[in-house]
């Protein structure tokens, strides 16, 4: 029996579908570190946990410390302690190397957390990845620009899924940013290259240093141009076939730049590029499970249940490899104006010609406020056998579904 802690400061329903899943293997004690009183923890899940300890803060390596310490008053010492979310990684592995606690180290923890020393490791390992600098003041940027030209991309050092993100095209954009933005030794930021062609995705599991699985996606269009544009509805696709000339470059590189990055144990999520020369450049990686519904799409592509699967391999230490048996995908609805989501229009034709290959959805609700984030007010999941099935799909979804959004 495993003694683990979990910590989720919040259970939005991504955080709780992992919580829930871990609290379920019979093979382990779990609690739970949140900043929630237990009373607002679901009564389902509440019954499956061992213990529970509250924290203001959980980035806080003094109160995570603190709050292991009291899950091992209420049931015994706490012999893993893990999170699905980014943010999380370096605080817990300072607790767990302060605590004697299995798993990742301070090291890989920065090394795939802190993207400026991501890429010096990268870089110094010889594995491609955008040229980058880590500015601290306006003369280092324009510097950097004069250097490199653009367009660039600049983005925070500890920054998660495209957050605060922004490309920018000329000398003006960058003065505006520049200007926007309160560079210091303190506070700096990274400025990297724009890296060009498709952007794609490589998941992967790493057990005992060795890459025992993995499954790539493709964005259409690459995140940036979908944070430039708010009204376009995108769609990430897994190919079924992830083999051939296409793909060789990351099934190289993917697992090179895990080695050089420390990792060992873990269920990584990275993106890279691949540039019309046919060559590959890393992107960024993060040692958590993927978002943007990539952790469910995984699942339906595999026919097995990743969410479960990550659970087992950080808490116990084992991966069940799975076969992957279909193509899958995801269409991201999202509206356009402002306000509210004020009707869905062509949800009844394209459900009629595509609807036996959904597998999950989640609609626009009128009324709801229009999101804020680049996942949009809705999506819609399907699968097939074929890649080609799943393409064409997509593109119906995209092109039959319209959000309307309106000021109240």
């Amino acid at each position: 029996m495993v003694v683990a802690a979990f910590v989720a400061p919040y259970l939005l329903p991504a955080t709780a579908r992992f919580v829930s899943v871990a609290a379920e293997l019979p093979d382990v004690r779990l609690g739970l570190v949140t900043c929630e009183p237990v009373e607002q923890v679901p009564p389902e899940l509440r019954r499956r946990l061992a213990g529970h300890w509250r924290v203001a803060d959980p980035l806080d390596p003094r109160q995570l410390a603190w709050a292991v310490d009291g899950l091992a008053g209420q049931m015994g010492r706490v012999e893993r302690l893990v999170s699905a979310l980014e943010q999380l990684q370096v605080p817990l592995a300072e607790v767990r190397e302060a605590l004697g606690i299995e798993g990742m180290d301070v090291r890989t923890a920065r090394n795939v957390r802190d993207k400026s020393q991501m890429k010096e490791t990268l870089q110094a390992a010889g594995i491609p990845c955008a040229r980058h600098a880590l500015v601290c003041s306006a003369g280092q940027a324009t510097a950097f620009a004069g250097e490199v030209g653009f367009p660039l991309v600049a983005k925070p050092p500890a920054g998660a899924g495209a957050q605060s993100t922004f490309r920018l095209d000329d000398g003006d954009m960058l003065r505006s940013w520049l200007a926007a933005v309160p560079l210091g030794e303190d506070s700096p930021a990274l400025l990297e290259e724009f890296l060009t062609g498709e952007e794609h995705t490589f998941d992967s599991v790493t057990v005992g240093g060795s890459t025992v699985w993995s499954s790539i996606a493709d964005y259409r269009p690459p995140p940036l141009e979908v944070l430039r544009n708010p009204w376009i509805q995108w769609t990430v696709v897994l190919p079924r076939d992830t083999s051939g000339p296409r793909y060789e470059g990351i099934h190289r590189w993917g697992p090179a730049a895990l080695e050089a990055l420390g990792v060992t144990d873990a269920l990584t999520h990275m993106e890279w590029f691949a540039r019309p020369d046919g060559s590959v450049a890393v992107s960024e990686v993060a040692a958590r499970p993927p978002g943007a519904q990539l952790t469910s799409m995984h699942g339906h592509a595999h026919d097995f249940d990743l969410y479960r699967a990550w659970a087992e391999l950080v808490l116990l230490g084992r991966f069940p490899v799975p076969e992957r048996r279909f193509s899958a995908g995801t269409a991201y609805l999202r509206g356009m104006g402002h306000g509210r989501v004020r009707a869905v229009h062509g949800v009844d034709a394209v459900q009629q010609r595509i609807g036996h290959l959904v597998v999950e959805a989640r609609l626009p609700e009128p009324g709801r406020p229009a999101a804020t984030d680049y996942l949009g007010e809705g999506y819609v999941m399907v699968r097939a056998p074929d890649t080609a099935v799943v393409e064409d799909a997509l593109q119906q979804i995209v092109g039959g579904v319209r959000v309307e959004l309106a000021e109240a």
